[in-house]
């Protein structure tokens, strides 16, 4: 990797706020997030504590509720814990945390049983629980509900318990602004509710779980909330943020001109579709040896080199040769989407093209889900454990989600045990009025996500990724000095500043490395060792570092 050094100033606070004006909330833990993450943290925590969950939106708008695929965990006698620790590990280029791959494989296990035994249903097949394959496992080990709807009915089933529990308060369309911090410790949040405006949310201990940052490029699956408010709200506050260079596309993604991008899930070419060209020629065969099942980085890159190479704007999945009554039944949600569209699975080839679909980089969180900050924890997407390494094996969020929230959520319920707490202080910022120019947002916004597309998407090049920091930065300097007062400003300030640290983390590491791919350098990169390239902020710098790939904890 480069032994460049990056280095830029943000402010540490995005909004003026005084707590002698304006509301306060106490709670004993906050969760920020409501996905699957977030709610395994809450409902963890609420055994022994006080637990306030905001969300930026509605509980169904996170991205476990439209997640198509499903869980990964191994429970056919004829697979084993050691197959999935190494089909992670492998499709991770071997950059995971292995403590951390472990945990999360062999606990998943049982988290799978407490679903179980909380009459959650999981699709059957002979009687007993179906196992489907996905891209990078050796064996079946997916289990899914309502064919290709795990995430919606694992998202309701987490919501109801959490609803059900006295000790839980859930706060909707609440917009995380910044961390609270005291002493170097983080003692909330500043808080801006859709109904009740600016509010201070103390908490003794705080869990980010607000998912990734899909929604920075133009192409993508993620809903319109996931723009990494959480993991920008965590930096300003000195918590260490890791491996943004990582982004996962997803390779096959409904492509209807104008339309939103729509997920078809990975579990489609386990089931046997193959991805063809308008003449049908089926190519994924002259790229990898698993063809249409090989990994999602090289799947997505094979398909932008066909792109490239025909000038095409998609390429399509052919499903014909699946019997229609048994597709319909596994994939009712995707049967239903096309026919919106007017595409008869049966006789039609869907088009399809890769869009950026999951977040590795994220929040440092150790094995206990501890960031390198005081009274911050983090889990899910939002976090970077080391799980992943440098590319995520599907069907291994949704587990992550589950075991390391309710790990998390463990852990801070231990601190206020051990008897961490936090009183309420006098506190305020005030940030001097710019006298720059006005940007249009909404413009800014959508070039931001166009750039990123172009230039810091599956392909990546030195020179673009460099040229992109700069235009990032000239944005940013009649954007980040501003202080708005609705979301839609703060937004795309979290954008800039998270759209600036993947460029510049790629433009970084100069390899080829899982999800991360330069077409200016050679495949094993320079030959230097490999490190996870970190940012904190500290005295108002943002710097780079770096940390050793194996290491005894990230702190």
């Amino acid at each position: 990797m480069a032994s460049m050094a990056d280095s830029h100033s943000i402010s540490r606070y995005l909004t003026n706020f005084d707590s002698t004006r304006i509301g306060h909330v106490l709670t004993d833990v906050l969760v920020v997030g409501g996905g699957v993450a977030g709610l395994s943290a809450a409902l963890a925590a609420s055994d022994g504590a006080n637990v306030l969950l905001l969300t930026k939106g509605g509980m169904p708008d996170s991205a476990t509720y439209w997640a198509q695929g499903g869980i990964a965990a191994v429970l056919d006698p004829s697979d084993s814990i050691e197959q999935h620790i190494e089909d992670t590990m492998t499709v991770g280029a071997g950059m995971n945390h292995p403590d951390v791959v472990q945990l999360v494989c062999r606990d998943g296990v049982a988290r799978i049983g407490d679903l179980i035994e909380q009459q959650m249903a999981f699709d059957r097949k002979d009687g007993k629980i179906a196992l489907g394959l996905e891209g990078g496992h050796r064996a079946p080990r997916v289990l899914h509900t309502g064919g290709d709807a795990t995430g919606k009915a694992l998202s309701e089933h987490l919501t109801e318990q959490a609803r059900d529990k006295r000790s839980v308060r859930i706060f909707e369309n609440c917009f995380l602004i910044d961390l609270i911090t005291f002493d170097g410790e983080c003692v909330g949040a500043v808080t801006f509710h859709a109904k009740y405006g600016h509010q201070l949310i103390w908490a003794a201990r705080t869990i980010m779980a607000s998912g990734g940052y899909g929604r920075i490029y133009r192409e993508t699956t993620n809903p319109s909330e996931i723009t990494g408010d959480g993991i920008a709200v965590a930096l300003r506050a000195g918590a260490k943020v890791a491996d943004m260079e990582f982004v996962q596309f997803h390779p096959t993604t409904l492509y209807v001109a104008g339309a939103t991008r729509a997920l078809i899930s990975e579990a489609v070419r386990g089931e046997g579709a193959y991805i063809v060209e308008a003449d049908g020629n089926r190519f994924m065969p002259d790229y990898h040896k698993d063809a249409e099942l090989a990994p999602r980085d090289v799947v997505s890159r094979a398909i932008v080199d066909r792109l490239h190479k025909t000038r095409r704007t998609n390429v399509f999945l052919d499903v014909r040769h699946i019997e229609r009554k048994t597709f319909a039944k596994r994939f009712p949600t995707i049967t239903r989407t096309c026919k919106e569209f007017g595409i008869d699975v049966s006789s039609d080839l869907i088009p399809i093209r890769p869009a950026a679909h999951y977040s590795i980089g994220g929040v440092v969180a150790d094995i206990e889900g501890r960031t390198t900050l005081p009274g911050l924890f983090a889990c899910g997407e939002a976090s970077c454990s080391g799980l992943h390494g440098a590319n995520r094996l599907a069907s291994n969020s949704l587990l992550e989600g589950l075991v390391m929230g309710k790990i998390t959520g463990d852990s801070a319920l231990q601190d206020l045990q051990n008897g961490y707490g936090v009183r309420p202080i006098r506190i305020s910022n005030a940030k001097p009025k710019s006298s720059k120019t006005m940007l249009d947002l909404a413009d800014i916004k959508q070039s931001l996500r166009a750039l990123m597309w172009r230039n810091a998407g599956i392909v990546r090049n030195g020179d673009r990724l460099s040229e992109t920091v700069e235009i990032i930065d000239f944005w940013s300097k009649f954007i980040l000095d501003k202080t708005f007062d609705s979301p839609d400003g703060w937004e795309v300030q979290n954008m800039l500043q998270l759209g600036r640290l993947v460029a510049a983390s790629a433009n970084m590491r100069e390899e080829c490395c899982g999800v991360h791919f330069r077409d200016d350098v050679e495949l094993n990169g320079n030959g230097s060792p490999r490190n996870h390239l970190a940012y904190q902020l500290i005295d108002g710098a943002c710097k780079s570092e770096t940390m050793p790939l194996h290491f005894e904890g990230w702190r």
